[in-house]
């Protein structure tokens, strides 16, 4: 229920530039289900799992803060190991676009996650949303 309640505040109390954003990285994650017989598709789900479960620990001590982008770590590895091992194009063009564009948004989002952790390690501790 918690995971629904962060995904509450992402898609109504983001300013909308950071709404679309958000919309579309989930989008971009979720397609996963549409290759659910490739080794990609279930890295990314787990990564996903993996990073909902840190989410919601820290929004149960801390509210929602910027420190929730740290439950995007799982990504790193996910992250290098399919830029090492790209789909080919050739035998399947739909995989390729989908990982080429998981790799894109997610580490988009990463480096926003970096910037973020670095704030509130740095004092920042408010929620950064609208009311």
């Amino acid at each position: 229920m918690r995971a629904f309640e962060i995904l509450w505040i992402v898609l109504f109390r983001f300013h909308w530039i950071a709404r679309i954003w958000a919309i579309l990285l989930i989008l971009v994650n979720l397609a996963a289900l549409l290759f659910l017989d490739t080794y990609y598709a279930k890295a990314c789900l787990l990564a996903a799992a993996a990073g909902i479960a840190v989410m919601i620990a820290i929004y149960l001590k801390q509210g929602f803060v910027r420190l929730l982008g740290i439950g995007h770590v799982f990504w790193i590895p996910m992250l290098a190991w399919f830029a090492w091992d790209l789909p080919d194009a050739s035998e399947n063009h739909a995989l390729f676009v989908w990982v080429v564009l998981l790799i894109a948004f997610n580490s988009i989002s990463l480096v926003i996650d970096v910037l973020d952790v670095t704030r509130y390690l740095r004092g920042e501790r408010a929620p950064f949303y609208r009311w």
